[in-house]
């Protein structure tokens, strides 16, 4: 594997951290993020074949610049991609607000999710999550999933389930059923991650593998699968102990490539490979100029590369785009076939 810096061709981002990146398609979408003094509502729109990038007009309901959110590809039959957007937030303000951008006019909705009529009452439906940020979320099944991260007071645990086509502003509300009306909040079994932000999540299959994180005071090393049929927890012994926060991780084939992070100690650049069905952690070799140590950065797999994007040190901000070239190892993502954890508790 291969390390370079691309050149910034047309109108580059400025040096961000805590921001969002969604490829749809060939395209990567950032939006906010934040330097060392303000928080940006910006998007900016990334080529992966021409290597240009592009700051398009935004219209409709553009949310207020913010840091640390989440955002999601929702891919819905007879719709256009959407990307959902929820929390995040700036200096001392914390958001529970969701957006979806249509990924074609570039328009941005605040979808109205209708609250359950008296005869669905039930403790599991909702209005909504809470505010927070440093959460994560996927999509399966059509539906999004948001989970943890932290409220200002303290970190989170929870999970929350927006059915899919419940985030659409009809011109009436749809008709009544406990699928088209509001979230959901999610009780879970088994043995579930302690309450934390800033760690990742990775939907495979119907799992999602969860890794790293913090509650404010420890940097976790712990890895959790969750099924999504079952909402079953179970905890992953690996081999030895990685501690990471803000941090990237993708799912490359049966491996995870987690990238950078926080260890509780420094930020680091390394490029670690967790075997999903040894859990056990690898080193491979990587040539080239590595970005320098960062967190709060993101990272898309395309193809046989990686698009790492800007991130924090501590003290810089950055603003390079820095790619990792799989080369000897570009068969990996064609590995689909295996399972997770096998011999997980």
């Amino acid at each position: 594997m291969h390390w370079s810096t691309a050149e910034m061709l047309g109108q580059a981002p400025p040096a961000l951290r805590a921001h969002t990146a969604t490829r749809v398609g060939d395209r990567i979408f950032i939006f906010g993020g934040c330097d060392a003094k303000i928080c940006y509502n910006d998007l900016y729109i990334f080529d992966t074949e021409t290597f240009h990038w592009t700051r398009p007009i935004q219209s409709g309901e553009i949310p207020p610049p913010r840091r640390a959110h989440s955002a999601s590809l929702v891919e819905l039959p007879g719709q256009r991609p959407k990307i959902f957007l929820f929390g995040g937030g700036s200096g001392p303000n914390y958001y529970n607000t969701l957006y979806t951008l249509d990924t074609v006019t570039l328009f941005w909705e605040k979808p109205m999710i209708h609250p359950p009529p008296p005869s669905l009452a039930s403790p599991t439906l909702h209005l909504g999550p809470g505010p927070r940020r440093a959460h994560t979320s996927w999509v399966w099944n059509g539906c999004f999933y948001l989970y943890a991260g932290g409220d200002g007071q303290r970190a989170l645990s929870d999970i929350h389930m927006l059915p899919g086509g419940a985030a659409v502003k009809p011109a009436a509300p749809p008709a009544i059923s406990s699928a088209s009306y509001g979230w959901v909040k999610l009780a879970t079994t088994g043995t579930a991650p302690s309450s934390r932000g800033y760690q990742t999540s990775n939907l495979i299959g119907h799992q999602v593998v969860v890794y790293g994180g913090s509650d404010g005071h420890e940097c976790f090393h712990d890895v959790h699968v969750l099924d999504l049929r079952t909402l079953t927890w179970k905890y992953a012994p690996v081999d030895r102990p990685v501690p990471r926060l803000s941090h990237s991780a993708l799912q490359v084939g049966s491996y995870l490539f987690v990238m950078g992070g926080h260890d509780g100690t420094r930020y680091t650049n390394d490029v670690l490979l967790l075997n999903l069905v040894t859990m056990n952690w690898e080193v491979r070799q990587i040539c080239g100029n590595p970005p320098l140590g960062r967190g709060y950065h993101s990272a898309i797999l395309h193809d046989s590369r990686v698009f790492l994007f800007g991130g924090y040190n501590g003290h810089t901000t950055f603003g390079d785009l820095c790619i990792l070239d799989l080369s000897a190892c570009a068969y990996l993502p064609q590995i689909t076939t295996f399972a997770v954890a096998a011999d997980i508790s």
